[in-house]
C-alpha cells in the first residue's frame, strides 16, 4: 500500500477501528474455540467414538495439518477477492464444517469435517492481520495484531472451558453445535462492522511467491513452527495429564483451562506491547521463558497447586511470542504480507500437528509426564532459532 492510501486507511481505520477490530475478534474467537475446544473433551470423543486418547489427539493433528496445507492453497486461490467477502466465505466454510462434525456418526466423518473446517482458520487469520495492522499507524501493528488475537485469547477463557462444561454435561456434539452458534453470530458481524476498505491491485501470484520464498523469512516460519510446536506438544493431552499424573477430577479441568487462558490474554496483551518496543529480543526472551516454565511443569506436574500456577504462567508465556511472529513475517515479505501472514499460520499448524503427533507418540512410549520436557526442548530449539534471525539482521544492519 502506498503512503497516501496508507494515510487515508489509517484515517477511515481512526473513526472504525473499535467496530472492525471487534468483528475480526469475534471471528478469531469462534476459530480459537473450535481448535482448542476438543482438547477439553478429548475423553469424551475417545470413550463415545471407542478410540484411543493417542488416536482422539490425532484429530487435532488433522484439524492443524489442514490448516497448513489448505491456508496458503486457500489464500493465492482467493488472493482477488475483497477482503471483507474472503472474510464471509471463509466464516461459511467454518459454520458448515462444525454443523457436519456436530453429528459426525463415526471417527472418520468427524476426522474429515475437522480438516474442511480447517480450511478456514489459516486464511481468516491471514487476512485479518493485514487488514487489521492497515487500520492503525506503523508503530502499533503489533498492537493492532493482539487485538484481534485476544479473541484467541479469550476463547481460552470463555469459549474452550464453555465448550468443555457443554460437552461433560450433554455430550461432546453439544460443544461443537455451540461453536456454530457462535460462527453464525461472526458472520453477521462481519457483514455488519467490517469496513470496505479500497485495496491495491495484489501482486502476481510469481511475485507472491518469490517474495515468500526469501531464506530469512523461511527461517522465521520454522522458528515459529518449531518453537510454537510445544504447545500443542503438551496442552493436547492436558485434559489426561492433569486427571491422571496431577489428580484433578474432571470438573477440576474446566478451571485449570480458564486459568490458563486468562494467562493466554495477558501474554497476547503483553507480547504485543513488547514486540512494538523490541521485536525480536521479546521472541527471544518469550521462548526462553517458554522453555524454562515447561521444564518446571515437569518438575511439579505432581504436585497439584504449583501445576495450575505453573499452567498459568505457561499460557502468558505460550502467546508473548505470537503477536511479534506474525508483525516480522509480514514485514519481511511487503510485496505479500497476507500470504506471508497466511503461510506464518500454516507453519505454526505444521508445528502444531507435529506437536500432537510427537505428543502421542510421547504417551505411547514414556508416558505423559515426559510431554512437558519435550515441550520445553522444542521451545528451546524455538530460541536458538530466533537468535539466528537477530545475529542475521544485526549483520545486515553492520554491512
Amino acid at each position: 500500500m502506498n503512503q497516501l492510501a496508507h494515510k487515508n486507511n489509517a484515517a477511515q481505520g481512526k473513526a472504525r477501528l473499535p467496530l472492525a477490530l471487534f468483528s475480526l475478534t469475534a471471528g478469531a474467537f469462534a476459530i480459537g474455540m473450535t481448535e482448542f475446544v476438543i482438547m477439553g473433551i478429548l475423553p469424551n470423543v475417545a470413550d463415545d467414538l471407542n478410540v484411543s486418547i493417542s488416536q482422539a489427539g490425532q484429530l487435532i493433528t488433522s484439524y492443524a495439518l489442514g490448516v497448513a496445507i489448505g491456508a496458503p492453497i486457500l489464500a493465492i486461490a482467493t488472493h482477488r477477492l475483497p477482503q471483507k467477502q474472503l472474510l464471509c466465505l471463509l466464516m461459511v466454510l467454518f459454520i458448515i464444517g462444525n454443523g457436519v462434525a456436530a453429528i459426525a456418526p463415526n471417527y472418520d466423518i468427524l476426522m474429515a469435517s475437522r480438516i474442511f473446517t480447517s480450511l478456514a482458520h489459516g486464511t481468516f487469520f491471514g487476512v485479518g492481520s493485514v487488514l487489521a495492522a492497515n487500520l492503525v499507524s506503523p508503530n502499533r501493528r503489533a498492537a493492532a495484531v493482539s487485538m484481534m488475537m485476544a479473541g484467541l485469547t479469550v476463547a481460552n477463557i470463555v469459549g474452550v472451558p464453555l465448550g468443555t462444561f457443554i460437552g461433560q454435561h450433554l455430550g461432546w456434539r453439544a460443544s461443537f453445535g455451540a461453536v456454530v452458534i457462535m460462527g453464525v453470530i461472526t458472520l453477521v458481524g462481519i457483514i455488519a462492522l467490517i469496513p470496505k476498505i479500497r485495496q491495491e491491485q495484489s501482486s502476481s501470484i510469481i511475485r507472491q511467491v518469490r517474495a515468500l520464498a526469501q531464506p530469512k523469512l523461511l527461517l522465521m516460519l520454522l522458528t515459529g513452527a518449531i518453537g510454537c510446536s510445544s504447545l500443542f506438544t503438551v496442552f493436547t493431552y492436558i485434559a489426561p495429564l492433569l486427571m491422571e499424573v496431577t489428580g484433578f477430577a474432571e470438573h477440576s479441568v474446566t478451571w485449570i483451562l480458564v486459568l490458563f487462558g486468562f494467562g493466554v490474554t495477558f501474554g497476547n496483551i503483553i507480547g504485543g506491547k513488547l514486540a512494538d518496543w523490541k521485536l525480536m529480543p521479546t521472541l527471544i526472551g518469550g521462548f526462553g521463558v517458554l522453555s524454562l516454565i515447561l521444564a518446571l511443569f515437569a518438575i511439579v506436574d505432581e504436585i497439584p497447586v504449583a501445576a495450575v500456577i505453573t499452567i498459568f504462567i505457561w499460557g502468558i508465556a505460550a502467546f508473548v511470542v505470537l503477536p511479534g511472529l506474525q508483525v516480522r513475517i509480514m514485514s519481511l515479505a511487503k510485496d505479500a504480507p497476507a500470504l506471508a501472514s497466511t503461510s506464518n499460520h500454516s507453519a505454526l499448524n505444521i508445528g502444531n500437528a507435529g506437536g500432537a503427533f510427537l505428543g502421542g507418540y510421547v504417551i505411547t512410549h514414556a508416558g505423559l509426564s515426559f510431554l512437558p520436557w519435550v515441550g520445553s526442548l522444542l521451545s528451546l530449539i524455538g530460541l536458538i532459532l530466533a537468535y539466528c534471525v537477530y545475529r542475521w539482521d544485526r549483520h545486515t544492519l553492520k554491512a
